[in-house]
């Protein structure tokens, strides 16, 4: 479980440039949420997101993972058991090494100081694994990744999140580059990964029918603030129609910016 607790950060405090990213923000991630976050650009989600992964030390606030202050633990040490994978599907690979070399570093991922030899039965573990995204890469271990089509090595860089198994998993927009065709495959394996796994996985989206068709619980972020937290059954039952009404009963009350839009 990760507990964030009057989370704030202010970037350029006391200057004519001054930010403040995010507000007080009170979240707790269970075991096994899938969460969806929508909001406008700006509305604070890639901060959110640098917060939990590391990156940014919040100026005001703690975070807890299962009861332990991580507030200031770095990136690194946080990369054991908070996985990331980002909009670009280039980042999660190294294109110039093979895909087998690939999979080995995954493997080997915590078993610092120990060499670990590509035997016969390491590669058909690797087979079987691959077999799960459906793409024939199984039969294309000793292929430079970069040889790979974005939405293979996208498919590819969730599998092997998976396979370091990650206490939590934040996916950036993880299809936005996509076509639609290969955005619908990496979703459908996401889904699948997660209900097979276990996962707890927290996805930022802009795209409004991922948000309402995946996971346990959606958030709306705006102005560095969370102003909306469904979870449940009325999270199920959500229409498009729903979440936009609660948008306009949310603006109606001043809560969120002009240029947050739902679409």
């Amino acid at each position: 479980m990760l507990k964030l607790e009057n989370i704030g950060i202010t970037f350029n405090a006391g200057t004519p440039d001054e930010n403040e990213a995010l507000k007080n923000i009170n979240l707790t991630i269970n075991d096994g949420d899938f969460i969806t976050v929508i909001g406008s650009n700006g509305a604070g989600k890639s901060t959110l997101y640098n917060i939990i992964a590391g990156n940014l030390v919040p100026t005001a606030g703690k975070l807890f993972l299962n009861d332990e202050n991580i507030t200031g633990q770095p990136e690194y040490k946080r990369a054991k058991y908070i996985g990331r994978i980002f909009q670009n599907p280039l980042l999660g690979t190294a294109g110039k090494m093979s895909l087998a070399d690939n999979m080995m570093i995954c493997s080997s991922k915590g078993w610092k100081g120990l060499k670990i030899s590509l035997t016969k039965k390491r590669r058909e573990e690797f087979r079987e694994e691959l077999k799960k995204l459906n793409m024939g890469l199984e039969n294309r271990l000793n292929d430079n990744v970069n040889q790979f089509s974005g939405g293979q090595r996208q498919a590819l860089t969730l599998l092997m999140s998976v396979m370091s198994k990650p206490q939590i998993l934040l996916l950036d927009e993880h299809t936005a580059a996509l076509d639609p065709s290969n955005a619908d495959i990496v979703m459908k394996l996401t889904r699948d990964f997660a209900e097979n796994y276990g996962l707890t996985v927290m996805m930022v989206t802009h795209n409004m029918q991922q948000a309402l068709d995946y996971g346990n619980r959606l958030i709306m972020m705006d102005g560095g603030e969370i102003i909306l937290d469904i979870g449940g059954d009325e999270k199920k039952n959500l229409t498009m129609n729903d979440l936009n009404e609660k948008f306009k009963a949310i603006r109606k009350h001043g809560i969120v910016s002009d240029k947050m839009m739902l679409q």
